[in-house]
């Protein structure tokens, strides 16, 4: 796979966990994050933070949701999937437009920083 990306960062803010309508009438689940990916390089004995980037990502099906419910803005993830190209036109102008977002085949809550984080129990939402 040409596109495969790798990476651990930061979610940005609470996921938003939506129902989309499907072929066929059914509804499938998808998580979108946004998430930030620092870039570190080593400084003699320390690592410093050298730029980083934003991505959004979607998370599709019963492990999307799972994660809809459990991810809360601060938590360290480390994500796998691929790079998708979506594009729209902009309802006012009519512009084309046109986003990168990682469609994920996996994202896994990094053990390390759970600690820090405080998880909201979204179960009754």
């Amino acid at each position: 796979m040409g596109n495969r990306f790798e990476g651990r960062g930061n979610v940005g803010s609470d996921p938003v966990l939506k129902f989309v309508d499907m072929a066929g009438g059914e509804k499938r689940a998808v998580c979108e994050l946004r998430v930030y990916f620092d870039r570190q390089v080593k400084d003699g004995d320390k690592w410093k933070e050298q730029g980083g980037f934003w991505l959004n990502v979607s998370y599709w099906g019963k492990r999307g949701e799972q994660a809809g419910k459990v991810l809360v803005k601060g938590c360290r993830v480390s994500v796998v999937g691929m790079l998708v190209q979506e594009s729209w036109a902009d309802k006012e102008t009519g512009e084309e437009k046109t986003r990168l977002v990682l469609d994920a085949e996996s994202v896994d809550i990094d053990p390390v920083r759970v600690e820090s984080v405080k998880f909201v129990d979204k179960r009754g939402e």
